[in-house]
């Protein structure tokens, strides 16, 4: 009986060794991504899980010959000898030319969307329809490329700044946000919700760990069909414990993005090159309180009628004056109205119609909502009441606060939304692996 070791025995030579093996027979395997046939020779495009390899075919080099099998998307075991190529624009680069390949299967049909173009020319709705195969394609793929960058710049920071990552229940017993914007589910017989947030479940970690994170799944029930709503999106929350001031979220927070934007222009430079995203420069962030900005939206821009938060052009506006006059694509907007800041928001000592609390706009569209929290029972239980919610039926939420919680706060960052704006693009469906908005649950 064979024993397993732990180790994947490995015949396949990566792109990135190509450059030590010239000259020399190697062994990749990969789908076929394109074939283009020049009648006495070709060249076929192997993507493997991060490249396109060029391999070319002549009857030159092998007795090996091409025949109908060899289709786009087969997925092949190919070997050749490497050799030393230059591009258009002087660099080295590295292809194969074929000595055999292996045809380890085929495809039962040819693919409704064309992917192996420098990008998919289709309409968006055609793209996610065929996501399957859509993501195929080079660009498409770099995008999740990059949010894996994202979301590993952010577990990496915290982790070295003391955080635990946590994994909160999804199925909850109340929204954490409140409203009405909460899935509601039979859970055997009984009412449950699927969770808006992983707040209260963060905040009851704090006095277990001190500092917390997680990246999940939320969902909001909003009936929202625009370019920059999600009825399912991935939360970066994190959550601290023994803050001085709520400006400590904003700190910890700048530090993350400047850490996540160093490791995207380190380690993701091949995507960032073929999608041609600016990666922006994070010295510090700016911040502005809600009630200056406020005023200032409304003598710059006309027909502003919400006073108690913003709309979007108004955080388009606010976006463009911190590029002018701090050369920041970043800015946090503090002070938030106490109205309009959910029940856990601690109000300000000095001003208890505003809130300790922050949004973060990035090139003028809010990514994160923060703030400090309520940590002393009867002031949470007090406010509460003054929203006329039952403190009853947040019982187990509120041992937290009855058997004693440090001053704590912390955040959400929005994945999807933060990857839309980093890469331009104006549908944060773009930025969806396998988006999930009113109208659309699958594929």
């Amino acid at each position: 009986m064979e024993n397993m070791t732990g180790t994947v025995p490995s015949s396949v030579t990566p792109y990135s060794e190509f450059k030590n093996h010239i000259g020399e027979m190697v062994t990749i395997k990969g789908a076929v991504h394109n074939i283009r046939d020049m009648s006495d020779f070709a060249f076929i495009i192997i993507r493997t899980a991060r490249e396109l390899i060029q391999c070319v075919y002549s009857p030159e080099f092998s007795d090996y010959r091409l025949d109908e099998k060899l289709v786009e998307q087969c997925a092949v075991k190919l070997s050749g000898k490497v050799v030393k190529s230059e591009t258009r624009d002087g660099s080295e680069r590295y292809e194969l030319q074929i000595h055999s390949i292996d045809v380890l299967s085929t495809p039962a049909a040819i693919p409704p969307v064309v992917i192996s173009k420098k990008q998919i020319n289709c309409d968006l709705s055609v793209n996610l329809d065929y996501r399957p195969v859509t993501l195929r394609n080079p660009k498409e793929r770099a995008i999740f490329k990059i949010q894996e960058g994202i979301q590993r710049g952010f577990r990496e920071y915290l982790s070295q700044q003391g955080f635990t990552e946590i994994h909160s229940p999804k199925i909850n017993f109340a929204g954490a946000e409140g409203g009405t914007n909460v899935f509601k589910l039979d859970y055997f017989g009984k009412q449950v919700y699927l969770a808006q947030s992983p707040q209260l479940y963060k905040q009851a970690l704090v006095p277990v760990y001190e500092r917390v994170f997680e990246i999940a799944p939320v969902f909001r029930a909003e009936h929202h069909d625009t370019s920059r709503h999600l009825n399912e999106y991935i939360s970066m929350d994190f959550e601290m414990g023994f803050i001085e001031s709520f400006t400590d979220i904003m700190n910890m927070e700048t530090g993350v993005l400047k850490y996540i934007m160093e490791l995207l222009k380190k380690e993701y430079a091949p995507e960032i090159e073929l999608l041609k995203v600016e990666v922006p420069e994070i010295t510090s962030i700016p911040c502005i309180r809600f009630k200056d900005a406020k005023d200032m939206c409304v003598k710059k821009l006309k027909n502003i009628t919400d006073m108690k938060d913003f709309e979007p052009e108004e955080e388009a506006f606010l976006g463009k004056w911190a590029k002018q006059h701090f050369n920041s694509d970043f800015l946090f907007v503090t002070h938030y109205l106490s109205k309009k800041r959910p029940f856990y928001t601690m109000d300000d000592p000095e001003d208890p119609e505003v809130t300790l609390s922050f949004d973060l706009l990035f090139r003028g569209i809010e990514i994160t909502s923060g703030g400090q929290r309520i940590h002393d029972y009867a002031q949470q239980v007090e406010k509460m009441k003054k929203l006329g919610m039952n403190p009853e039926e947040f019982e187990t939420y509120l041992m937290l606060h009855k058997y004693g919680a440090p001053p704590h706060g912390g955040l959400g960052l929005g994945l999807e939304r933060l990857t839309m704006h980093l890469l331009g693009f104006k549908n944060v469906r773009n930025a969806a692996m396998f988006p999930r908005d009113i109208n659309r649950v699958t594929p």
